[in-house]
């Protein structure tokens, strides 16, 4: 972690940087692994006079680092873990960037038949029903949060032998659970990402609970007086330009067969709907 130093009373500890043109943004594997979040720096830094260090962790810990004050700004997908973060005076402005959805992914074979099913929970119920192999990421990520609320509708323990947690980033959970013939819940973006490694079918999707937004937060100077707030906004209203939306909806359309995420500038979450 980057080291803080101290400030006034009442204050919290901001990050120690290399240079006032430094932005520290934290935000999440997924981003990171579809390669989305390097066009974005590209085309940020071509037209701005900042450096973007990016510290791309799970969502659990981009929001840690966001509370302790040791990034800039924030690109997460866990709403329910964001909106604290705004009350308690850390978060200073949250607005929505864009979307995509969760999947359900597994082997073309389907031992436990859950292709096509439209409730998740009641697919996640066939895999346990017939032990079949679920791979989790295990790491408190936007993923792993939406993985653990769905397990827990259902009411099923998975303390059982056909359960595994890698610790590890959605690109290489996926890898896993492709070697394994095993099942996974994942973003669609990266899975789209990586599909052409992988010996995985999506077969559960369109669930409304399976939204997937993301919003770029950032950190209060007021409480962090240390922080490139003025770095911090010009990449928010960056990521929000016509420019930024711009690539958003276009990435992957080609190479993918398909964008990775929706580009969602002036939404609110309550006018999203599920990637077709």
């Amino acid at each position: 972690m980057m080291p803080a130093h101290s400030t006034g009373p009442g204050m919290r500890p901001s990050p120690a940087r290399r240079s006032d043109r430094e932005i520290i943004l934290a935000t999440t594997t997924s981003v990171s692994d579809t390669g989305l979040l390097d066009a974005l720096q590209a085309a940020f830094e071509s037209r701005h006079p900042y450096t973007l260090t990016i510290a791309a962790v799970g969502t659990g810990q981009a929001l840690e680092l966001g509370r302790r004050g040791e990034a800039d700004l924030l690109l997460t997908h866990a709403p329910e873990a964001e909106k604290p973060l705004v009350t308690d005076g850390t978060v200073l402005r949250r607005r929505l960037v864009m979307h995509n959805d969760f999947i359900l992914a597994g082997p073309p074979a389907d031992p436990a038949g859950i292709r096509g099913v439209a409730l998740t929970t009641e697919a996640l119920v066939r895999i346990a029903g017939r032990g079949a192999p679920f791979v989790s990421r295990g790491d408190d990520s936007g993923t792993h949060r939406m993985e653990r609320s769905l397990w827990q509708a259902t009411g099923v323990s998975t303390a059982a032998p056909w359960y595994e947690e890698t610790g590890s980033g959605m690109a290489e959970t996926l890898r896993i659970a492709s070697s394994k013939g095993g099942y996974t819940l994942t973003d669609r973006g990266t899975y789209l990402a990586l599909r052409g490694e992988l010996q995985l079918e999506v077969l559960v999707e369109g669930d409304p609970v399976l939204l997937n937004p993301y919003h770029v937060l950032e950190i209060d100077p007021d409480t962090f007086p240390g922080i490139n707030a003025q770095g911090a906004r010009a990449f928010a209203d960056f990521l929000l330009s016509d420019q930024a939306q711009e690539i958003i909806r276009e990435y992957g359309a080609g190479r993918m067969g398909g964008p990775l995420y929706l580009a969602d500038a002036g939404r609110t979450e309550s006018q999203l709907e599920a990637p077709r």
